[in-house]
């Protein structure tokens, strides 16, 4: 291979699925052969509705299943170019590898600041790089510096979600993987948490795995997408591509060939037939 060609052959994903299942308690299958790459740098969407396996993945991924009494027990997960199925979420965190949970779990009981230091938990006794990140932090969430002192269980939802986002940052990420960030915030809100989760990934270069049922903001920020539909990939790719799809318009974006529909208006079995006949 000349120098040329090697400069421009496509640099490897930063993390690949292959075809993986996730069973719990020995017995429920839910994920099903989900296959995935999310490319270095990248914003990717992992889209569906509720209970499609979108968490199940990122806990997959992330190796959190073990709480739940979940296991992958087929195929493998590769992260910066290693096999990570049997590293635990610390390694993972040490790796590069660092997810946001659903529900902008913070610790209560702590200030906006000391939720936020949690996240250096893993860089020993860096003092001088974690104050300069606690200030990157502040930059991008500047709601957080007004509120660093706060207790966090006496913040806004919005104010949670940045204190969450802000404190995985704080262990210096290669990738996030960001569950639901639009949940129960106002349209305002989620635009204006997005609108930084895409600055952060231009400015510092991590890469975003994004599993969101809000179709619409996922796919105005994201390059390509996934789309889960109980335990299996039904389709993908660029985020162009799915905005157009006249399946994911009326089934998942409310705009169909007549106009506005519901998703719950429509038998499952349609979908499937055109998704995976």
């Amino acid at each position: 291979m000349t120098a040329a060609t090697e400069a421009s052959a496509p640099a490897a994903p930063l993390l690949r699925v292959n075809n993986i299942e996730v069973i719990y308690d020995h017995v429920i299958l839910v994920l099903r052969g989900v296959s995935l790459e999310v490319p270095q740098g990248g914003i990717v969407a992992l889209l569906g509705a509720n209970g499609a396996g979108k968490t199940t993945t990122l806990k997959a991924i992330s190796n959190l299943l073990g709480t739940e009494r979940g296991e992958v027990t087929k195929g493998s997960i590769e992260f910066d170019g290693a096999n990570v199925e049997a590293s635990s979420p610390n390694d993972l965190v040490k790796r590069g590898c660092i997810q946001v949970m659903e529900g902008r779990h913070c610790f209560e009981h702590l200030t906006v600041e000391e939720n936020l230091l949690t996240g250096a938990f893993t860089r020993g006794g860096d003092r001088a790089g974690i104050q300069a990140d606690l200030e990157m932090v502040y930059n991008y969430f500047p709601r957080l510096r007004e509120r660093r002192t706060s207790q966090a269980g006496y913040t806004s939802g919005g104010e949670q979600q940045m204190c969450a986002i802000g404190r995985a940052l704080m262990s210096r990420p290669k990738m996030i993987l960001l569950d639901e960030p639009s949940m129960g915030l106002a349209p305002q809100l989620v635009e204006q948490i997005f609108e930084i989760v895409k600055t952060i990934n231009e400015n510092e270069g991590v890469t975003i795995l994004l599993a969101e049922q809000n179709t619409n903001i996922a796919l105005k920020y994201a390059r390509y997408g996934y789309i889960l539909e109980s335990g299996r990939v039904v389709m993908e790719g660029s985020a162009d591509m799915l905005r157009n799809n006249e399946d994911v318009k009326e089934f998942y974006l409310g705009l169909g060939g007549e106009g506005r529909k519901s998703f719950r208006d429509v038998k499952q079995y349609r979908r499937r037939k055109r998704w995976l006949g």
